[in-house]
């Protein structure tokens, strides 16, 4: 990690957060899961499978209402699955650094 981020300093947070002696900022998290070239999510959650889609407590979004459920929303989310699946992971990396820029996030 060191040799990614530039910083010494980087490790040495490491054991402090292992032995539970500071919680990193969600900033800290990202850069962290960037260096390792993993999803911010493979850092926090421990299961064998991914995890499943949110599930909104929200008694007025149905399941039937929810983003990519239905219509042009949901031809537009799988014609996006199906075709990230295709593309390399060169790609796949320019890609998601051009909507993280047009996004304005780093």
């Amino acid at each position: 990690m060191t040799l990614k981020s530039g910083r010494d300093s980087c490790v040495a947070i490491f054991p402090r957060v292992e032995n539970g002696h500071t919680v990193p900022a969600v900033e800290t998290l990202y850069k962290f899961a960037r260096a390792l070239e993993v999803s911010m999510y493979q850092l926090l959650y421990d299961g064998e499978e991914p995890p499943g889609l949110p599930v909104s407590h929200n008694p007025k979004v149905s399941k039937d209402k929810a983003w990519g459920a239905r219509g042009k929303d949901a031809f537009m989310l799988r014609n996006f699955s199906r075709l990230l699946g295709r593309i390399d992971a060169a790609d796949r990396k320019l890609l998601f650094a051009m909507a993280q820029k047009m996004a304005g996030t780093r």
